[in-house]
């Protein structure tokens, strides 16, 4: 079963650019591990200091190996630094996909 993470943080928009790295850092560590379908961040164009974030993992047991993670340290402290908030993220079990089109 397919499992999705889908929702949005906020940054203040002055700091997206020194945000940035850390972003690109989180991003390609997270992609290489194990069980990760997809990860991604997209600032909103209507309202820049939303950032969407979608992941799809394999399984539980892939995401619960990513919130153990090494990068996740780093990415909480940077989250921390830069005024990461406004956290609202939900968890979807997917039973069946199939594409549009």
């Amino acid at each position: 079963m397919t499992i999705i993470i889908a929702g949005t943080v906020r940054v203040p928009p002055e700091n997206l650019p020194a945000f940035r790295p850390h972003q690109d850092a989180m991003l390609a560590a997270s992609r290489a591990e194990d069980g990760c379908l997809t990860y991604s961040y997209a600032v909103d164009v209507q309202d820049p200091g939303l950032i969407r974030v979608f992941e799809a993992w394999r399984d539980q047991a892939a995401i619960d190996a990513h919130f153990k993670a090494p990068h996740m340290a780093a990415w909480r402290a940077a989250g921390a630094e830069f005024g990461v908030s406004d956290r609202k993220l939900s968890l979807y079990e997917v039973a069946s996909e199939r594409t549009l089109g």
